[in-house]
Formats: structure tokens, C-alpha cells, sequence
């Protein structure tokens, strides 16, 4: 577990186009859907898991997560179900001051990053933190405190959508892995991709 109280937020609201539409988290990758990897690699890191889903939530019951549907419309990109996230959050888990979020197209996910998105804001003394590999930031991985919802909320409302923007006027920490043997942050948008990934997830098995 992360030393701060923390919810892991997955972001499995996108459209897929790439994919040719539909719940790109639900493919098979090495026998499982692709979500139930980054389940996995999520849930010991964090005090509870939330997805962020828009459309019939039946489809991702299986899970057993709760499912929070963007409170934005016309599918406003990450910031708006990171706002779900919070919202969720600060509803159901008072407790708890952050949210750590990732995509649902990321199996390879690292077992430290709750640790070192945390490690890093605060040793940077900002309020937010995202991960980084291969000289590239990851901004829709990151640490987000619950504190700062209100904001977000007012951002989206002045349609506000480019999540870097937002994070930079905040101040954002970066934690950088290494990319080898895996990318840890290896994301999946394409048919190409999942195949990729299966050669991948054969090598680490």
C-alpha cells in the first residue's frame, strides 16, 4: 500500500477508435482481458479500486469493481474521469486523500508506482505527480489529492480539456522508469499493439 490513504482510479472511458471501437480493456491479452492485468497490478498498491467506465456498467460487473461514469458529457477525455474519480472518492472514501489513476490499455504496469508518485511529489513539494519512461510523461498516470476536485470541476466547466495544462498550473512532480526489459507504461491502442503486448507478456512469463 502506498504510505497515504489512496484510491486507484482505472480510466477505461475512451472511445477506442483505434481499435475499432468498443472496450478495448475487455481484448485478451495472454488469456485475460487486458483490464483484469491492470487490476492486478493495481490493487496492492492502493486502499481500493474504482473503474471509470461510461455506457451500460453491466458489461464490466464481472470485475467486481464500482463503475463511475464521467459527470462531464460528450466523452471530455481523462480529466473528466479523473473528476469521477475524485468525486467517487471523496463520496464513498472520506478517508482517503488521493487518487492514483491509470489507463485500462496498460498491463505492464510497476508494483512501486503508488510509492514513487508519492515519494516524488513530496520530495518535490508539489501537489501532483505522474510518471514518466522513455524521456515521455504520462500524464494520465499520476497522483491527483482530492483536494483539489473543486478545481478540476471549475476547469472542465470553462471546457478546459488538455490534462498536462492543468497539471503544470498545479505543479506536477515526475517519477521516470526505465523502459527495458518493458516499458512498464506500454499502452495498447491498436490491433498491432496487442499483438505486441503478447509477445511482450510471453517474455515476461
Amino acid at each position: 500500500m502506498a504510505g497515504a490513504p489512496t484510491i486507484g482510479l482505472i480510466l477505461a472511458g475512451g472511445l477506442a477508435r483505434r481499435m475499432g471501437g468498443g472496450d478495448k480493456a475487455l481484448k485478451p491479452l495472454a488469456g485475460r482481458p487486458i483490464l483484469a492485468h491492470v487490476i492486478d497490478r493495481l490493487r496492492g498498491q492502493c486502499d481500493d479500486l474504482v473503474l471509470n467506465a461510461n455506457g451500460d456498467p453491466v458489461r464490466l460487473a464481472g470485475f467486481g469493481l464500482p463503475v463511475v461514469a464521467d459527470s462531464v458529457p460528450d466523452f471530455a477525455g481523462p480529466l473528466a474521469g479523473i473528476l469521477a474519480g475524485l468525486d467517487w472518492t471523496a463520496t464513498h472514501r472520506p478517508q482517503a486523500g488521493w487518487l492514483l489513476s491509470v489507463a485500462a490499455d496498460t498491463p505492464f504496469i510497476p508494483g512501486d508506482l503508488a510509492a514513487r508518485l508519492h515519494q516524488a511529489r513530496a520530495a518535490a513539494g508539489t501537489p501532483l505527480a505522474c510518471a514518466a519512461s522513455g524521456g515521455r510523461q504520462h500524464h494520465a498516470i499520476g497522483l491527483w489529492p482530492v483536494a483539489l476536485r473543486e478545481d478540476l470541476r471549475r476547469t472542465l466547466a470553462e471546457g478546459e480539456r488538455r490534462l498536462g495544462r492543468w497539471t503544470q498550473g498545479h505543479g506536477v512532480a515526475v517519477a521516470e522508469w526505465v523502459i527495458e526489459p518493458i516499458d512498464p507504461f506500454f499502452n495498447i491502442n491498436t490491433p498491432e499493439e496487442l499483438a505486441e503486448a503478447e509477445r511482450l507478456a510471453a517474455g515476461a512469463s
